[in-house]
């Protein structure tokens, strides 16, 4: 089975095109139309047009595209903004680096005066588009093959798929990246940068840093074969 993964996008409208024509033209080249593309979530914040993003997302799967497009943690911080209120844990999202105030900004919402918190949140209800939310509020959370398992951050090392929680589907890092043991598939993730995409044998990891304005990665798979989709074609990708 032919199947096309995308790393983290993070805003970058432009970059997201640009690993969709790779797909093209691989398609083109094969023949197959029909092999799905997984992306692997983290479509809002940092990049400039996270509004964007999400349009192009939901304008695909709506025109039949084979795309299965799974949750982030920037996607899930996005939602809880949403739902909870300034008042609440949501309003970290606009701490640090993480993002929110650069999507804001892409639905035409300045955030800079946090002491008019509760305005700002009242005008990103209106701004954010019903179809928008609705579309975050169904993203799944992982996809499988008989070889692989797709997820945004990683597993739990040791549980089956059915006894993942979301916390570390989307937030895992150490326990997950720094374990050898074979997971029974291949397990293919973004959310932690790499400066390359990598094969560690039990795990792919694809999140080359689109959100700190580095090129995202497309990989396509064939079994547990694996190529990273280049501008010149593909190029294989060993443990």
């Amino acid at each position: 089975m032919r199947i096309y993964a995308i790393g983290d996008i993070h805003g970058q409208l432009a970059m997201l095109e640009a690993m969709h024509d790779r797909v093209a033209k691989d398609r083109a080249a094969t023949g197959d139309q029909a092999a799905p593309v997984v992306h692997l979530g983290d479509y809002v914040d940092r990049g400039p047009d996270s509004r964007g993003v999400l349009q192009r997302l939901i304008d695909g799967v709506e025109e039949g595209q084979p795309w299965v497009t799974l949750r982030g943690n920037h996607d899930e911080m996005f939602l809880d903004y949403l739902r909870q209120g300034p008042e609440d844990q949501g309003w970290n999202w606009f701490a640090g680096n993480i993002g929110g105030r650069e999507t804001l900004a892409s639905y035409g919402v300045a955030s800079g005066l946090l002491a008019k918190r509760k305005s700002v949140h009242r005008r990103a209800c209106v701004a954010v588009p019903d179809a928008h939310r609705a579309f975050l509020e169904a993203l799944p959370l992982s996809y499988e093959t008989a070889d692989l398992i797709f997820v945004h951050a990683g597993i739990r090392p040791g549980l089956p798929l059915s006894d993942q929680i979301p916390q570390d589907l989307l937030w895992i890092r150490g326990e997950f990246l720094s374990d050898p043991r074979d997971h029974g598939r291949i397990v293919v993730h973004g959310h932690t940068i790499v400066p390359a995409p990598e094969h560690r044998g039990n795990r792919v990891a694809l999140d080359t840093g689109a959100g700190m304005g580095n090129m995202p990665t497309v990989a396509v798979f064939e079994g547990t074969d694996v190529h990273i989709l280049e501008e010149t074609g593909r190029r294989p990708l060993r443990p």
